[in-house]
């Protein structure tokens, strides 16, 4: 007969716990950031080509700074949302935006090494 893992109760507490303080410590508004899988109005950023690696999702409206992991290292990315979005570089003496149209995606990426943030206007930044 198979047998099951078995996990010690108090490890399985411990790490719900610090699931749960964690969960605190990194908490953002719901319409800045969503981890994981995207959702309708998404707009998701991934640190490896294909769509593949750590991902960050924002939904618009609003500017929002990437978070660290991602800061200038978006490999790939995908629209879900029906507006266009504009990720934002800030750096130069100036800042710059690039359009990303509502459904769109790219599986390779290279404007994503200089993704500093994502906003739903140009935010006064020449086009990038």
């Amino acid at each position: 007969m198979p047998r099951g893992f078995a996990v010690p109760a108090a490890a399985l507490l411990a790490s719900t716990g610090l699931l749960a303080s964690s969960a605190l410590l990194t908490a953002v508004p719901a319409s800045a950031v969503t981890h994981g899988a995207s959702r309708a109005g998404d707009v998701c950023f991934w640190t490896a080509a294909g769509q593949h690696g750590s991902s960050w999702c924002y939904t618009p409206p609003g500017y929002t700074d990437v978070p660290e992991f991602l800061h200038d290292k978006a490999a790939s990315f995908r629209s879900n949302a029906d507006t266009a979005v504009y990720a934002i570089d800030w750096g130069r003496g100036t800042c710059y935006a690039r359009l990303i149209r509502a459904h769109d995606l790219a599986d390779n990426w290279p404007w994503g090494a200089r993704l500093d943030g994502v906003a739903d206007t140009m935010m006064g930044c020449e086009v990038g």
